[in-house]
């Protein structure tokens, strides 16, 4: 009987301590869920720049990180903050709306410890699918409306694929509808596949640091972006400014759900008028091109001289200032108010009413062609948004004359800090950014508008700077339109010899390429601070900076190109010897082997390999567009 009882004692005692084990696991599993949680990383960023005195970047960096942990303990959700002082930083740190403060906390804790690893770097950005913590040296807020999507995907099909497509494609397009709809801009509910158990669970959310109409914008690119997932059993997708997911697995509690019905309801007669306003700006828009080019034809079949003032109808195109207003704004167009001169007129500094500062570019009535500029200028950028694209904010006419109303750009044109008074003020990292943006905003015009837009006179004098040196491409006068079927139109010759590319200048052959090479002299202009018409180098007399720069290329001697008012502490010899060699990829001779803006950006960013890139020595077009041809 007691053996009984002390097997059954043994029992009890085992089974105890198995409950205890068993209790003890499953807390710490629950205790650890929100570190398991956090360290999904879905990128990590940093910059390839670093501070060389690491003092004031460091404590403004860690300043930063700290206000932005006390805005997330105080609310939760977004947080942003600057520390201007000294080595600038700006900061931005944003949670999923179904954590918890303390949740959200421990993941920024967590991409905090993460972004040690960056160092004194410029740059630092760690995503989570839970959070979103990012740093940098200038204000990169105003980014979160270029879209760059991006679409984690799971390997695993769902058994239901079909079905579990339908329901997820459906429960997406609601979300990215709802979410801007809502405060907090942050939509999360589920969806029950059809003839099966099993259920989808999803978020869309955006940063409270942009507009409804941005957080639309970014959530459809993103929706779009995962649609290639499906029928895979889970995807995320980022964006600068949203954050999708989708999921077989819930990953937020099952209260926090939300009732879509009302918000779609809501925005049913919105979208529908949205449709109706949207096919009538269209067709707008396209009458306006047409009249527009009839309005060219009959100009060139009566023989019309360029030198009348345009009565244009231009009412949707741009703002129609008051010529008087600005006529005060500019003190008269005085002297005192040239900002810029070129062939075309002059630019003036104009502060209007409203004490806003802005530029005023009055052409020269009497300049062959001033009329179809100022129009092309007005159509083809008016309703164009970049931040590397100089923004035309209206127009107007009077007296015979003729004035575009734009952006002021208090640092002016990039030239003047390459060669002119304001030379050797640039640091490298300036440098690059620069040609990083321009890169960007090509590929915008390029690749990302309804219709490919080419410049045509990308040079260093069209590129105007920020007061935090970001470039905007300027002077769209001689822009031109080129249709998705064509891979090139023959036109008249118009641009900067020096800038062009052969084919264009010999034989008005026009493709996106022509930007591509344009682009490419820009970049050793920047390297070098020098001008591509420049013809003495080191005491030797060659016949411009392009070939010079293949020269050194074929030597190994990139180092001899860089300005010598930089610190040579400021950079690597690599990236010298990278960014020069895709400035003579972009020019190349052929023009299939010239890359297209959006590869150049991609190379810019991802430490591009030359490895397997065979160059050959580019065609250089003197002043009387004679061609001279080089070895490979």
């Amino acid at each position: 009987m007691k053996q009984v009882e002390n097997l059954q004692l043994s029992r009890l005692i085992t089974t105890t301590l198995f409950v205890i084990v068993l209790i003890i696991l499953m807390i710490g599993i629950a205790l650890s869920q929100p570190n398991d949680r956090n360290s999904t990383v879905m990128t990590l960023q940093c910059s390839r720049y670093y501070y060389t005195n690491e003092g004031s970047y460091l404590t403004n960096l860690n300043a930063t990180l700290t206000e932005l942990r006390l805005q997330l303990t105080r609310s939760g959700g977004n947080a942003e903050a600057h520390m201007p002082n000294g080595d600038a930083v700006w900061g931005v740190a944003w949670c999923r709306g179904y954590l918890s403060v303390p949740e959200c906390l421990d993941c920024f804790d967590y991409g905090v410890g993460q972004l040690k690893t960056c160092g004194s770097g410029y740059v630092g950005h760690v995503i989570y699918n839970d959070c979103d913590v990012r740093y940098e040296s200038y204000n990169f807020i105003p980014e979160a409306s270029d879209r760059a999507s991006v679409a984690l995907c799971d390997s695993v099909t769902s058994l239901q694929p079909t079905e579990f497509q339908t329901a997820a494609e459906k429960l997406l397009l609601d979300l990215q509808i709802v979410a801007p709809r809502t405060p907090n801009f942050y939509a999360v509910s589920t969806r029950q596949i059809a003839d099966g158990n099993a259920t989808v669970y999803a978020i869309a959310q955006c940063n409270l640091n942009i507009s409804q109409s941005v957080c639309l914008e970014c959530l459809k690119s993103i929706s779009s972006a995962l649609h290639d997932c499906l029928p895979t059993i889970s995807g995320r997708g980022m964006d600068n400014g949203c954050f999708m997911r989708y999921s077989s697995t819930p990953f937020f509690r099952q209260n926090q759900t939300m009732d879509l019905t009302s918000l779609l309801w809501n925005g049913h007669s919105t979208k529908k008028r949205s449709i109706i306003l949207g096919v009538i700006g269209g067709l707008s828009f396209l009458l306006l091109v047409i009249a527009f080019l009839l309005w060219r034809c009959r100009l060139r079949m009566t023989g019309r001289s360029q030198q009348d003032v345009p009565d244009l109808d231009l009412k949707g195109a741009a703002v129609n200032y008051n010529y008087k207003h600005l006529q005060t704004a500019t003190n008269n167009f005085s002297k005192e108010k040239i900002i810029g001169k070129g062939g075309y007129g002059e630019v003036f500094k104009a502060t209007l009413d409203d004490k806003k500062v802005v530029a005023v570019k009055k052409l020269k009535v009497g300049f062959a062609g001033a009329k179809v500029e100022f129009e092309n200028e007005i159509l083809l950028i008016s309703n164009i948004h970049h931040r590397n694209l100089l923004r035309l904010l209206g127009w107007s006419s009077g007296e015979s004359n003729l004035l575009l109303v734009l952006e002021y750009m208090p640092n002016g044109s990039l030239d003047s800090f390459l060669w002119g008074a304001k030379r050797g003020t640039l640091n490298w990292k300036q440098r690059y950014d620069i040609i990083l943006g321009i890169a960007k905003g090509l590929a915008h015009l390029h690749e990302e508008l309804h219709v490919k837009i080419i410049h045509r006179d990308i040079k260093s004098s069209n590129i105007l700077l920020d007061d935090d040196f970001q470039p905007k491409i300027a002077d769209f006068g001689m822009a031109r339109f080129q249709a998705a079927d064509q891979s090139h139109v023959t036109t008249k010759f118009a641009g900067t010899l020096g800038y062009t590319a052969p084919e264009y200048a010999l034989y008005g052959a026009l493709s996106d390429k022509v930007d591509t090479f344009s682009f490419g002299v820009v970049i050793l202009e920047i390297i070098s601070g020098r001008r591509c018409t420049d013809s003495k180098f080191n005491g030797l007399s060659t016949d411009g900076l392009l070939e010079h720069a293949w020269d050194l290329y074929e030597y190994k001697e990139y180092m001899n190109l860089v300005d010598e008012t930089m610190d040579s502490n400021q950079y690597e010899d690599k990236q010298v010897m990278e960014i020069t060699e895709i400035a003579l990829l972009c020019t190349q001779v052929t023009v299939s082997k010239r890359p297209n803006m959006s590869e150049v950006v991609w190379m810019l960013s991802n430490h591009p390999s030359f490895a397997e890139r065979q160059l050959t020595r580019p065609n250089f077009i003197d002043h009387n567009r004679k061609i001279h041809k080089g070895s490979s």
